[in-house]
């Protein structure tokens, strides 16, 4: 197959859905190659928009790109093909994460392609929700299939009780306190909420997507001006009981963060075609000790890679994107 046959528009809308992705800050850490012989897709980090401080090891943007990865997949099989999927193809090319390469058309009908064409539409509907979730219980028929699509991507998704919930959270609120405490963290938050710029940035994140506080403070969302003035986010009270489920996978490596991102996504879309609305909560995972507690409150001797708020409630306003390109080769 060649880049003629597969098609320059078809190239373009496949990538469009993999920056559709979610990434820690909405910086949007990867770069796209093709190679054109073969038109493999070649997914890179990018260095360059990274986060030193709160990020160090690189493990969120693994995540972020994984999660890209997925809807690069998604897309793929929504117009047919069979996507075949390498991660970190070339230990001598450290930067390039996967490769993902079209290998045929497939013929697919029924229930299957059904579940091909939900995934892709959530895609264009995913967005984070840092609002206050309806006090409505998932069913458990959801749960089970989120856990499910986890585990098809290499990674574990456990709904904890409530009284594990509860020390998860105040793990998270912990790291909250000292995130905007340590002032490297702070300042780096603070880098990627826009303020009034013209014309917008095309990464980072709008203050129309910050949402607000928890009134009761049982949840704590990230505040990314790393100030709590409350003309900025506004205190409302939330659920009292938060559905949370715990991300996690077998080992600690960097597949494993690849594999984890594309299981976080995978999650996200099934739960954004149920209805469902979605936020995450990482704080905890950036501190080491916390990390640690958390694998210890959650009963299991698997590694934490985050925390993941599910409810009913409002969509999330969308986060802007980078307009899609590819590398030269």
């Amino acid at each position: 197959m060649t880049n003629a046959t597969f098609g320059a528009a078809l190239v373009e809308t496949c990538v469009s859905a993999a920056v559709a992705a979610p990434s820690i800050h909405n910086t949007q850490p990867w770069r796209f190659g093709l190679d054109s012989e073969t038109v493999t897709f070649e997914v890179r980090a990018d260095p360059a928009r990274g986060m030193r401080h709160t990020d160090a090891t690189g493990r969120a943007l693994l995540l972020s790109v994984g999660a890209c990865v997925f809807n690069l997949r998604v897309a793929l099989a929504h117009f047919g093909w069979s996507p075949v999927t390498r991660l970190l193809p070339s230990p001598d090319n450290p930067d390039l994460l996967a490769t993902v390469r079209p290998s045929g058309l497939t013929a697919r009908q029924g229930p299957e392609q059904e579940r091909s064409a939900d995934l892709y539409e959530a895609i264009w509907r995913r967005h984070s929700s840092r609002f206050p979730f309806a006090s409505r219980p998932l069913p458990a028929a959801v749960r089970d299939e989120l856990a499910a699509v986890a585990f098809e991507e290499g990674a574990s998704l456990r709904f904890p009780e409530q009284a594990n919930v509860a020390r998860m959270l105040r793990l998270t609120a912990e790291a909250e306190r000292r995130n905007r405490l340590d002032a490297g963290r702070a300042a780096e938050a603070r880098r990627w909420v826009h303020r009034d710029l013209e014309p917008a940035p095309d990464t980072g994140l709008p203050r129309t997507v910050l949402g607000s506080q928890d009134a009761r403070e049982r949840i704590p969302l990230r505040d990314f001006t790393a100030q709590r003035h409350p003309e900025r986010l506004t205190a409302r009270p939330f659920e009292a009981n938060p559905v949370v489920a715990l991300l996690t996978t077998e080992h600690d490596r960097r597949v494993d963060w690849l594999r984890a991102g594309q299981s976080l996504e995978h999650v996200w879309l099934v739960a954004t075609a149920y209805g469902l609305r979605a936020s995450l909560l990482h704080q905890a995972v950036e501190w080491a000790d916390l990390r640690d507690a958390l694998a210890t409150a959650s009963d299991d001797t698997a590694h934490p890679q985050l925390l993941m708020r599910l409810g009913y409630g409002p969509e999330g306003p969308a986060t802007p994107r980078r307009t899609p390109g590819l590398d030269p080769r």
